[in-house]
């Protein structure tokens, strides 16, 4: 049995081997190698049957209200501003497929995310959290990064080599689609109820906030709010916080120190006032 396990874990590792060899992508957002057995194009179209189907599933917000209005004008000056900062350095390409929509789902869950071509979802119990304009542009700008950085790409990725012996995504989806819905729905945070700390690697979460600042910066955004709201974060998961060595994910305390340092500098080189 020993054996057995042993030689298991070798062809595990054979597999995540010739994956990082065979399927490793640069981002051009980030810079970084990371690795990429999906297409953005498969990731996308799978995004959009998940979006529609959470859409017909779930109570969404009128979109005339006052608060589904915020969540679509956040997320539309984010949006552009990143469409054209990027545009302008040659990397408009990055943004292939993209169709921006915003939703607000009436539910008390704090949670938002953004899947590949641009699907947005925000909760309505996120709202009191984040409390004003410039806090949901910091939650948005956080969740966009992700999106543009790949990191769910990236996780599916991962799972495909872990959990499916490293199959092509749609061999997966026609042999095993409940699983392949799972994954993904890991990977980006649909129906969970903590979006806003979704449990990427800590690199990934620094990654994201680092570019999520940039990207409410460029839209005219006072991101100085991350730090109140990320201080209410830590306030309402007082006395349950798992361990920071534990986690995957950066602790709000480590997060907020993180962020202070950035701060200032991203301002500096990212913002830009917003004209009407």
């Amino acid at each position: 049995m020993a054996q057995y396990r042993s030689s298991k874990i070798t062809g595990l590792l054979a597999l995540l081997v010739l994956a990082l060899l065979s399927g490793c992508y640069k981002n051009s957002i980030t810079g970084k190698n990371q690795l990429s057995l999906v297409s953005e194009a498969e990731v996308q179209a799978i995004a959009l049957t998940e979006f529609n189907h959470f859409i017909a599933t779930n109570q969404v917000v009128d979109a005339t209200s006052k608060n589904a209005k915020l969540v679509a004008t956040v997320g539309a000056r984010i949006a552009e501003a990143v469409t054209q900062h990027y545009t302008q350095k040659g990397l408009s390409n990055v943004f292939a497929g993209y169709r921006w929509e915003y939703k607000l789902i009436d539910s008390p869950e704090i949670n938002a995310w953004c899947m590949p071509g641009g699907k947005i979802v925000v909760y309505t119990g996120l709202l009191p959290v984040t409390q004003n304009e410039d806090g949901l542009a910091v939650v948005l700008g956080h969740e966009i990064a992700h999106a543009l950085a790949r990191h769910g790409n990236q996780r599916i990725s991962e799972g495909l080599v872990q959990q499916m012996g490293g199959i092509a995504l749609s061999v997966a989806v026609a042999n095993k689609p409940l699983e392949t819905r799972q994954l993904f729905q890991t990977a980006y945070g649909v129906g969970t109820e903590v979006g806003v700390m979704l449990p990427h690697s800590r690199s990934q979460e620094t990654e994201a906030d680092k570019f999520g600042l940039r990207f409410a910066a460029m839209a005219g955004y006072n991101i100085r709010e991350a730090i109140p709201f990320w201080t209410r974060m830590r306030a309402m998961g007082s006395g349950q916080q798992v361990p920071v060595f534990l986690s995957t994910h950066p602790s709000d305390e480590q997060r907020i120190s993180r962020l202070n340092k950035i701060m200032e500098q991203t301002i500096k080189e990212y913002y830009k006032p917003y004209n009407k």
